[in-house]
């Protein structure tokens, strides 16, 4: 197979080129060379910008399918798409589970859930633009490539070289050991995904040459953000109390919290039929947990600091 990736050197694209390479397929590199330039050395590189809509160096050549990684509002898909036209297969498109409504979803439910009315005047990207950007992105996917399209919907993904780092703050907390504050429900359903799962199943649609909608979510067996924790705790070795304490001054977007929990319960039986694996999520943790060591633990963007979680655990006792 000879794939193209738009983007592939970040987290999510960068398990795919790795997976892809594994399977023995021939892949080429769409980006601007700026991030990780030291990856995939022997993998050719096409230098463009999606900011700007620079796509001349996809000009000439073909490929059996494109996995679109950097998509992320309307004009990138249709100026890729518009510089590509029929000299790719299929057209892959990594969408987001933001594109669904957030109201009347039951546990469960399926890739026919009513998704948010798309936005397309507008490329800022925040909470309340970004699923509906992503919306209109897969629709233009769709209505291009019709049955050589295909959307993958990803929940949280949870990996090596994650860059949004809000497992990696579950992870090294755990390592930690001890009383662990935790502003939210441990009852709380919560779903995520291994990097390495959504790449195989990215690359299995590819190689199947298979259409259609796939929910990429995890673990294998539906967990609580009390019991990944626990998980984590035993990954590294370590013993954890959890300590419900007041959603009050904790940081905003605090890692895995959701309120909407029946968006945490989604159905991943089609994606697992079409190849999705399962890591279990220890092995997960513990795959996160030498990364982040051996990275050095740079300072976290998401969660309590350890004066913060102290105040907290404080007000509690």
């Amino acid at each position: 197979m000879h794939l193209l990736v738009l983007g592939g050197t970040s987290f999510v694209g960068r398990a795919i080129v790795e997976d892809a390479l594994r399977s023995g397929a021939e892949v080429t590199l769409f980006g601007r060379g700026r991030t990780n330039p030291e990856l995939f050395p022997g993998v050719p590189r096409l230098i463009g910008d999606r900011d700007t809509g620079d796509y001349t160096a996809l000009e000439g050549g073909s490929w059996d399918a494109v996995a679109d990684v950097s998509g992320y509002v309307p004009r990138h898909v249709g100026q890729a798409m518009d510089a590509l036209g029929d000299r790719v297969g299929r057209y892959l498109f990594i969408s987001s589970h933001a594109v669904y409504e957030r109201t009347g979803v039951a546990p469960g439910s399926d890739e026919n859930t009513p998704r948010r009315p798309p936005v397309r005047d507008t490329e800022e990207l925040d909470e309340a633009t970004y699923g509906p950007l992503k919306v209109a992105c897969e629709d233009d996917v769709l209505a291009r490539y019709g049955t050589r399209a295909t959307i993958v919907r990803p929940g949280k993904v949870a990996g090596p070289h994650d860059t949004m780092e809000t497992f990696t703050y579950w992870v090294r907390r755990a390592a930690r050991g001890g009383r662990v504050a935790l502003p939210a429900d441990p009852a709380q359903p919560v779903q995520v995904v291994d990097s390495r799962d959504l790449a195989r199943l990215v690359v299995q649609l590819l190689a199947d040459d298979r259409p259609g909608v796939f929910h990429a979510v995890g673990p294998a067996e539906p967990t609580t953000l009390g019991e990944l924790i626990e998980t984590c705790a035993r990954a590294a070795g370590t013993q954890v109390e959890i300590v419900p304490v007041s959603p009050d001054g904790a940081p905003r977007m605090f890692p895995l919290v959701r309120a909407d929990w029946t968006t945490q319960q989604r159905s991943a039986a089609r994606a697992r039929e079409a190849g999705l694996p399962a890591t279990p999520l220890e092995v997960t943790a513990a795959d996160v947990l030498a990364w982040d060591r051996a990275r050095g633990e740079p300072p976290l963007p998401f969660g309590y600091t350890p004066e913060q979680e102290h105040a907290a655990l404080s007000a509690r006792t």
